[in-house]
């Protein structure tokens, strides 16, 4: 199975990473050992932070 090249840079993941508690898990074990539950609600915060950004006209 072919993996997807990811649309979130990698300093980003880490930073919602650290921002949602789990940062410490991702070091230790790479993202393989986070889980689904912390994978979802990063993707649910970078979800927001886009909208947040829509929003106000800004693009990152």
């Amino acid at each position: 199975m072919a993996r997807r090249r990811g649309i979130m840079s990698e300093q980003f993941k880490e930073e919602l990473a650290k921002e949602l508690g789990f940062y410490e898990t991702v070091q230790k074990e790479g993202w393989g050992g986070i889980r689904s539950r912390d994978a979802g609600n990063m993707v649910k915060r970078a979800i927001e932070i886009a909208e947040q950004q829509l929003s106000n006209g800004q693009k990152k």
